[in-house]
């Protein structure tokens, strides 16, 4: 059965995507940590981040840097952290979390926005890619 994350890479669920290539998309996630949380997804569906080649993890590496830097130019942090957890969805994903304090990476601790937050926060970061 395909991922949550593969039926957003095929359309079949929508998500407020920030970018895409011909190998990765990156979109906000839906049940945050703070504003601006956006997910870096290969579009291989792999389960495990040191399951995928040497290739495979340089380029989702540096496509996750790309958008990095527009989400730290976009909102105000004093850092872009990133987490690679993986054991809610089996395919491998990159949280990239604007934050402001240590607490800003505790992932238990979800917020809820409307959809005009998620649609400007989405249109800030596209705007520095």
């Amino acid at each position: 059965m395909a991922s949550i994350f593969s039926k957003i890479i095929a359309g079949e669920i929508p998500a407020y995507k920030i970018a895409e290539n011909e190998k990765h998309i990156a979109f906000l996630d839906a049940f945050p940590i703070v504003k601006g949380h956006t997910l870096v997804v290969p579009k291989k569906e792999s389960d495990k981040i040191f399951e995928l080649s040497q290739e495979e993890y340089s380029e989702l590496m540096n496509y996750t840097y790309k958008i990095a830097q527009a989400i730290g130019k976009a909102l105000p942090c004093l850092r872009v952290g990133i987490a690679v957890q993986g054991l809610e969805v089996p395919h491998v994903h990159v949280h990239l979390i604007p934050m402001n304090s240590p607490q800003d990476m505790v992932f238990s601790n979800k917020i809820q926005l409307t959809p005009e937050e998620f649609t400007e926060i989405q249109n800030q970061i596209k705007s520095f890619l």
